[in-house]
């Protein structure tokens, strides 16, 4: 189910020069505030958890799942160089597993890292708020990059359906409309860190068995679905 060829040039796409400076702008600017707020504000639990549920999970989370999901295959179909990989005797399911497991990995690298080193330098991990975000960050990083590189694999729009997904479902109708925030997966992934922070200071709409549920079925039917229509990309570009 993994092909280290079809990794190799999938990290290659991702992290090329360009499109890594893109996916460290974000981090960046989450540790610059980071810093900022510890020596303006000091050490604070409670402002600590509001930047990284703020930004840092709102934000800069969804839109690195974004980059590095439809990123993962979006220009190799865009460009039409996705037939020559499909060209080759390798599985379409492989192809697919393959790219969501290197969109994890950068999204998690460029997202979760970040978010725990911010965190400490926000309050030093007070009540586990910095390991509590880090944890939501690695959940939603799974959920974001199966939902994106489906979105990349069925859409010629896809950054642009991502990140009306990212900015406007997640980021405003998430935080605003309390119906909007149980298809959430900042919320799921919330409903995790909740079991690992102390005290109230991270709190999710969802439960978390059902936030388990979720997570695991978009998961695992958005990857399932991406190897169904590159499949049928296959099937076209064959007739």
């Amino acid at each position: 189910m993994y092909d280290p060829t079809v990794a190799r040039l999938t990290y290659r796409a991702l992290l090329g020069r360009r499109r890594a400076l893109i996916l460290g702008a974000l981090p960046l600017l989450l540790l610059v505030i980071a810093v900022a707020v510890r020596a303006l504000a000091g050490a604070d639990d409670q402002t600590a958890a509001d930047v990284l549920g703020g930004f840092a999970l709102a934000t800069m989370v969804p839109i690195i799942g974004v980059i590095a999901g439809t990123g993962a295959i979006g220009p190799e179909i865009d460009d039409g160089s996705v037939v020559y990989l499909l060209s080759k005797p390798i599985k379409r399911p492989t192809i697919i597993f393959t790219k969501l497991i290197v969109a994890i990995a950068v999204t998690m690298v460029f997202s979760a890292v970040p978010t725990l080193v911010a965190g400490l330098i926000l309050n030093g991990n007070g009540q586990q708020v910095a390991v509590a975000y880090t944890i939501a960050a690695l959940v939603a990083s799974i959920a974001y990059a199966a939902l994106f590189l489906l979105l990349g694999t069925v859409s010629r729009h896809a950054v642009v359906f991502g990140l009306v997904y990212a900015l406007v479902w997640e980021a405003l109708f998430g935080s605003l409309v309390p119906g909007a925030r149980t298809l959430s997966v900042q919320q799921w992934s919330l409903a995790v860190a909740q079991k690992v922070a102390d005290g109230n200071l991270v709190t999710s709409d969802v439960g978390l068995p059902t936030a388990t549920v979720l997570l695991a079925a978009v998961t695992v039917l958005a990857t399932w679905y991406a190897g169904q229509k590159l499949r049928s990309l296959t099937l076209a570009g064959e007739e």
